[in-house]
Order: structure tokens, then C-alpha cells, then sequence
């Protein structure tokens, strides 16, 4: 592994405690709510906060043992950083902005300029060395701040939202550079993002935080597809039902049954993807197995489509077209019916 940590810190509300392992070229998103301790993770990780206990071992090499009493500074740790803002010297050249690190370990000025000027030319800023950072827009910061972080061939390199501060359309272009770059570095890589579609795009795995604790981890597909938690269903978009199985029937905690096409045993999970949900201004013939009275109580525009809220003894969340949106006159307070096909129905353990 290139990272093995187990940190434990509390910090005003915030009770962090989060094992996190990452092999050598495997890039781990960390992914939560803002709140959940995803950049309090990373600071210690970087050695910006010491943690209270626990152990950080990067590479073979120890940074934290709070029992043992090691803690190494920043400066002596071999790690690469990108911040949500590239935090780019301002009276610094981009050159010497991305070989500070190399000086700082007592690189020759000419030998670090010349493999920041290398690196440059890799992430696309080749002929911009002597321009101030003051001169680039944003995503040029970005891939500067990239190039400074990799410069120095870390074990060990920290994104915390890379990409949160840029427009929509350079987005998509640094995000399609940035998962170049990391399939070439050998070392380990931890994302911190609250946007799901950083973290599916560029990680081979998941691991979600949520007020300071690890509550679910795997591939972005397993995360996807079988989430353990409300916030991780909204991300995926799913309505997730907790209930317990009877046979072809959950009974939800809540109240309600959720008819399902496979045999659900004990405490379950009913995951519903908000396209597999139809809606109706009254109770839709033929036998359908769930048709459940629901009140519409918030919309949303998604896309081409309209995300509807539904209230009732089944939560759920629905997506329509706006012309269907529009032809049965939904709004806010409306009384629908909401039918759901048993095959529709996601089960899984909790």
C-alpha cells in the first residue's frame, strides 16, 4: 500500500475517525456533505493538523504514530498537493511557481527550471514559464498547480476539489487532463470532492464520509448502485427505503409495502431509481403491484426532465418530461398516484 492511515481527531463538533489504505497508483475519492471531515482528513494527511491518535504510513515510511510520538512536519513529507484554488505564488513566475519545491530541496536553479519547463509542456502550459499566475485563467492555475504538485515525483498526492472553482466548461477539459495524468503517477492519490461526478469520473474507488465516520466504501458502481445512506442515494439519485424483507414484500419502517421481484429476507434495503417511477392524476388501471397515493411537493428542472419530490407512505422521487410535466398540470400540493414495477425495485442487505 502506498498509504496505511487510522486517524482519530476532534475538532470543535467534529469527531473524525477514518482508516483509509491506498495502493501505489490507485486514486481513492473521499466524498461526503460539506461538514463530514473530508478536508480535516486531508490536513492531517499533509501533516497541517496532528492527529490525537492513530498511525499514518506512506511508502514504507512512518509521518504519524501519536503512541510512538512521530509526527513529520509538511516539509519532510513526500506529498504533492492541489488546492480547490491553485494558491500559485503571485510574485512568482509559473516556472518557478512549479520548481519551488525542487529549490526548496536544494535543486540547482537551472535543473529545476528545466524540469519544471518538462513538466509544463505535459500538462499543456508549454511557452507560458515566464508569465505570472496573475496571467492565467483558471483552468492554465490548475494545471500549473498540477505540475508543481507532481514536479517532485511525491509517494503521495492530495486533491482537495481540484476542480470546484471552475466554469462548467474548462471543468470538463482539466477533469479529462487531470485522470490522464493520474493513470501515469505511481503513487497513491486521495480526492476530496462533494461532486459525485469527480469522484465516479476519476476514482477507482469510493470512500464516503459523513460526520467524521466511514459509512460506505467500494468501486463508484457498487457505490452507485447499492447506497447505504439517504445522502448517498440523492447523490445517485435514488430513493432508498429502509424496510424488512417478507418473502416477495418489504414492509418499510415507515410504514408502506413495496412489492419486489426477488425473495427479501430480514432487514433490507429498496432502492428505486426516480425513472422507473410513473405518475398518475388517478389510480391507473390494469394491477400493477405498487400504486401508492402520493403528493407532489417539490420539482425540480434535471436535465430534460422535471424531478419531482413525492410525499406519502412510500418516498419517493420521480422523473418526468417537461411536456408530461406540463400536460397533467403538476405543481407543488398536487395529488398523484405513483406506480412502481416490482422488477423496478433494487433489494439489498443493510
Amino acid at each position: 500500500m502506498s498509504l496505511e492511515a487510522s486517524v482519530r481527531l476532534r475538532r470543535g463538533s467534529l469527531d473524525l475517525a477514518v482508516g483509509l489504505a491506498v495502493a501505489g497508483g490507485e486514486v481513492v475519492a473521499v466524498l461526503g456533505p460539506n461538514g463530514a471531515g473530508k478536508s480535516t482528513l486531508l490536513r492531517v494527511l499533509a501533516g497541517l493538523l496532528p492527529p490525537d491518535d492513530g498511525r499514518i504510513a506512506v511508502a514504507g515510511g512512518v509521518w504519524d504514530d501519536v503512541p510512538a510520538g512521530i509526527h513529520l512536519p509538511p516539509h519532510r513529507r513526500a506529498l504533492g498537493m492541489v488546492f480547490q484554488d491553485a494558491l500559485l505564488f503571485p510574485h512568482l513566475t509559473v516556472a518557478d511557481n512549479v520548481a519551488f519545491g525542487l529549490r526548496t530541496r536544494g535543486t540547482r536553479r537551472a535543473d529545476a527550471r528545466a524540469t519544471a519547463g518538462a513538466w509544463l509542456e505535459r500538462v499543456g502550459l508549454e511557452g507560458m514559464g515566464d508569465q505570472r499566475p496573475a496571467q492565467l485563467s483558471g483552468g492554465q492555475a490548475q494545471r500549473a498547480a498540477l505540475a508543481r504538485a507532481l514536479v517532485g515525483e511525491p509517494d503521495l498526492l492530495l486533491l482537495d476539489e481540484p476542480l470546484s472553482a471552475l466554469d462548467a466548461r474548462t471543468r470538463l477539459t482539466v477533469r479529462a487532463e487531470l485522470r490522464r495524468h493520474l493513470a501515469e503517477f505511481r503513487g497513491g492519490t486521495v480526492l476530496v470532492t462533494h461532486d459525485p461526478v469527480d469522484a465516479m469520473a476519476l476514482a477507482d474507488r469510493v470512500v464516503v464520509v459523513e460526520q467524521g465516520q466511514v459509512v460506505q466504501a467500494g468501486t463508484p458502481a457498487e457505490v452507485n448502485s447499492r447506497p447505504r445512506t439517504d445522502y448517498v442515494a440523492r447523490l445517485a439519485g435514488l430513493s432508498l427505503l429502509s424496510g424488512t424483507g417478507e418473502g416477495r414484500t418489504v414492509r418499510l419502517d415507515d410504514g408502506g409495502v413495496v412489492a419486489v421481484a426477488e425473495e427479501a429476507v430480514g432487514a433490507v434495503f429498496a432502492a428505486v431509481r426516480p425513472e422507473s417511477v410513473a405518475l398518475y392524476l388517478s389510480r391507473p388501471d390494469g394491477s400493477p403491484r405498487n400504486v401508492w397515493p402520493s403528493r407532489l411537493v417539490g420539482a425540480t428542472p434535471h436535465g430534460s426532465t422535471v424531478r419531482c419530490e413525492l410525499a406519502g407512505q412510500v418516498p419517493l422521487v420521480a422523473d418526468v418530461t417537461a411536456t408530461a410535466f406540463a400536460e397533467l398540470g403538476l405543481a407543488p400540493g398536487v395529488e398523484v398516484w405513483a406506480t412502481v414495477k416490482a422488477s423496478e425495485v433494487a433489494v439489498y442487505a443493510r
